[in-house]
């Protein structure tokens, strides 16, 4: 019979792929009909995107928190039954005022239903296996992308409007009984982490009194803490750089639009492997050392765009950028596990959460004020290589500092 820890990553894998797929790969599907419909303007469309996203950067460290206090299942519930909602009323809208009040309750319903919810659960799972359990989990969110063709057939079919109405009733009809599928600790259930026998019979009260929880804020004041979030932060400003800026840097280097495509299209899905391979080395060897040489080899996938016209290069920058930032989406959640109080593991990610957000809004800014004044993006993927590079000391000390706090 198959360890019940499982089933919950095979659940938060569905919840991954449904949640992103909707909502961070899908939504650009619906830009041009609400734009046709509506006659606004581009700018008017994506301050929608942005609102969501600064939302649920500021959401992120608060739904860590409530994971760890009031448990996952409850925060997932809330989150799809309000995401569901949140999508059924997009689709009633008729003024621009009523599209940011709606896109504001989907921002407040995917913050329920982000990683920060699924990994918080995982962690209390898993010891051994974490690294492939978060991998298996986090390729969720990889193949959402998958889902796009399928919501534009949807809208083809459907209008914009209907679709919307179907999503919503989709997130209610099998986002809902994914969540009721969450449980929050395996010693309830008979369990230890990985599917071990319990140290304590679980019907018998701990004896041991647990140490008191560190409060919440003292963790920003923790120098390993900051030195392993400042290089989160500037892990999100190249990728989030990368993602937004790709298509338009690679036609101004003359790439063919189906060729700059297939590129834009591979990085998710390469990443899928970097999650299960990284995931795999963090289980087996030192996490301090796998973490660093995945930012490493980010530092030299980005690095390669500068020349992306030469075969060579492009092959690199689809190997290694991809790797790296997929392997790094896995490997944060096993250092805050093994270095830090598991009780605040969601509180801790959702911290982390809210840095990358952080420099998910900082990093397209900065690129196109780059390419704006510079005409050039070569210059910013240089300054992210040599970023990422000292992110690869910044993770480095921390998680040594954080070892010499365990010791």
């Amino acid at each position: 019979m198959m360890f019940y820890g499982w089933w919950i990553v095979i659940a938060s894998f569905f919840i991954g792929l449904l949640v992103s797929g909707i909502i961070f790969y899908g939504f650009t599907a619906f830009f041009e009909p609400i734009l046709r419909e509506f006659n606004w303007t581009y700018t008017e469309v994506s301050l929608a995107s942005s609102i969501r996203g600064m939302e649920m950067g500021i959401l992120g460290p608060l739904v860590g928190y409530l994971a760890d206090r009031w448990g996952s299942r409850r925060i997932l519930l809330v989150g799809m039954a309000t995401l569901g909602l949140g999508l059924i009323l997009l689709g009633q809208i008729q003024s621009l005022l009523a599209f940011y009040a709606v896109m504001l309750i989907i921002a407040f319903g995917a913050g329920g239903c982000t990683s920060v919810v699924t990994m918080s659960v995982i962690a209390r799972w898993f010891r051994r296996h974490l690294g492939k359990a978060l991998a298996i989990m986090s390729s969720g969110f990889g193949a959402s992308g998958l889902l796009l063709p399928v919501l534009v057939h949807l809208i083809d079919h459907f209008g914009w409007r209907g679709s919307l109405t179907i999503l919503g009733v989709v997130i209610w009809g099998i986002g809902i009984p994914l969540s009721l599928s969450i449980r929050e600790n395996p010693e309830a259930y008979g369990y230890g982490p990985d599917g071990d026998k319990p140290t304590v019979d679980p019907g018998v009260r701990k004896s041991k009194v647990e140490p008191p929880r560190i409060p919440y804020f003292t963790y920003l004041k923790s120098p390993s803490f900051l030195m392993i979030n400042l290089a989160e932060t500037f892990r999100f400003m190249a990728l989030t750089s990368v993602v937004v800026h790709i298509m338009p840097y690679l036609s101004q280097i003359k790439i063919p639009r189906d060729q700059a495509g297939f590129i834009a299209a591979a990085i998710p899905l390469v990443s899928i492997l970097g999650r299960f391979l990284f995931g795999w080395l963090g289980d087996v060897y030192q996490k301090g050392r796998v973490t660093a040489f995945a930012f490493f080899i980010m530092a030299m996938g980005i690095g390669s765009l500068t020349l992306i016209s030469h075969p060579i290069f492009a092959f690199s920058f689809l190997l290694l950028f991809p790797l790296g930032f997929g392997g790094l989406t896995v490997l944060r959640g096993t250092i805050i596990a093994q270095y830090y109080d598991k009780r605040d593991f969601g509180s801790l990610i959702g911290i982390m959460m809210g840095f990358s957000a952080l420099g998910g809004i900082m990093g397209p800014t900065f690129t196109g004020w780059i390419f704006d004044h510079l005409k050039d993006y070569s210059y910013a993927w240089l300054g992210y290589t040599f970023l990422l590079i000292f992110s690869t000391f910044l993770i480095w000390t921390g998680i040594y500092r954080a070892q010499g706090a365990q010791r």
